[in-house]
């Protein structure tokens, strides 16, 4: 079945109704990682003539070069096109969760209006790449997968808006007793005799940094504005009720470390890749996040935890048709080998269903 997707767009317009080609991002993308314009006009499908033209109108509109051409040497954006081209990401990184969870909506919509409708499962869970990956693997359930923070996911599994709920914590702190915050904030909503743990995935969270790391960042302890750096490490965070920033004030309480000491402590953004966008714009130096994040926009990563990403249904609801076919998906070779290859991500045990004193 065809599938409706979202995807943002915005531009740049003068005050004579001029307005920026949307094309030329892509443009930008495609030279930033081939350095040469004639093969990301290739790549893209356009001709090099028109990439040419592209390129000098919007040179012309901003007053600068977007692109510094020499012979022999390829092509590299200029500051200005690094400007745009991580200004077009980090808006795009920022919207997906929305985004794709009205796209879930809207497709649900669809299937409902089909002949032969298949089972609906409700999902409410925290972003992540992983539980991303869903949708293209249960195509014979109507998923509606709504991202919401962990909290709230499972506020929303007690009230019965949705059938499972997805969550994460430290595996550290799962495996010999850790008190932690966001542990105690997450068991207040579960029920021993009445839920059931669904293990899912465990993922590394760490810092993501500029390539090479020029600035050596190694750990928390770097960040500290009482460090011996003469400028201080500009960091970028998560918004306040997502669970890497639960992660993240958890972290640095163990190293000692007051909020007041991070400079960029109360600069949030709102998903992994935004934050990612924003350290590789060179907006901050490092921020937190998972690897395939970093990865995703050609950042260093320095590995601080390690977390279970663990689903929360019912116990009736195991017995329920569109449960037990995710159980299945999630168990099938095909879905851990596209776990494994998200880095820092492992399907280990995904889709063994066990008590909650088990795993908390």
């Amino acid at each position: 079945m065809k599938k409706v997707q979202v995807v943002p767009t915005w531009s740049f317009r003068d005050s004579d109704g001029n307005q920026l080609n949307p094309q030329l991002f892509t443009l930008l993308q495609a030279i930033h990682e081939t350095g040469k314009l004639t093969v990301a006009t290739e790549q893209i499908g356009i001709s090099y003539r028109h990439g040419w033209n592209l390129l000098n109108t919007w040179a012309a509109f901003f007053g600068l070069p977007l692109v510094e051409m020499q012979k022999g040497r390829g092509a590299n954006l200029s500051a200005l096109g690094e400007k745009l081209l991580w200004a077009e990401q980090r808006v795009v990184a920022r919207l997906e969760p929305q985004l794709d969870s009205l796209a879930s909506e809207l497709n649900l919509e669809i299937h409902r209006a089909l002949e032969g409708v298949s089972p609906l499962l409700r999902i409410h869970a925290s972003y992540g790449y992983a539980v991303a990956l869903l949708p293209d693997f249960c195509e014979e359930l109507q998923l509606d997968l709504q991202y919401k923070s962990a909290e709230e996911a499972l506020i929303s599994l007690n009230r019965g808006n949705c059938d499972i709920a997805g969550f994460h914590l430290p595996a550290e702190g799962l495996s010999n007793g850790m008190e932690h915050d966001l542990f105690e904030a997450y068991v207040r909503h579960l029920k021993p005799r009445g839920h059931r743990i669904i293990r899912f995935i465990t993922r590394r969270q760490g810092l993501m940094v500029k390539p090479g790391n020029p600035l050596e960042i190694n750990g928390l302890q770097d960040l500290s504005i009482k460090s011996e750096r003469e400028q201080p490490i500009r960091f970028i965070n998560r918004q306040k009720d997502s669970g890497t920033r639960a992660l993240f004030d958890e972290l640095l309480k163990r190293e000692g470390i007051s909020p007041k000491q991070v400079k960029g402590y109360d600069d949030e953004e709102f998903t992994h890749s935004a934050v990612a966008a924003f350290v590789a714009s060179g907006m901050a130096d490092a921020g937190m996040g998972v690897e395939p994040a970093a990865r995703q926009f050609g950042l260093d990563f320095v590995p601080l935890s390690s977390e279970n990403y663990l689903l929360v249904c019912h116990n009736k609801a195991l017995q329920q048709e569109a449960v037990v076919r995710l159980l299945d998906v999630i168990r099938q070779p095909e879905f851990s080998d596209a776990v494994r290859s998200l880095p820092g991500y492992s399907p280990d045990l995904c889709g063994d269903v066990v008590q909650l004193d088990t795993v908390l």
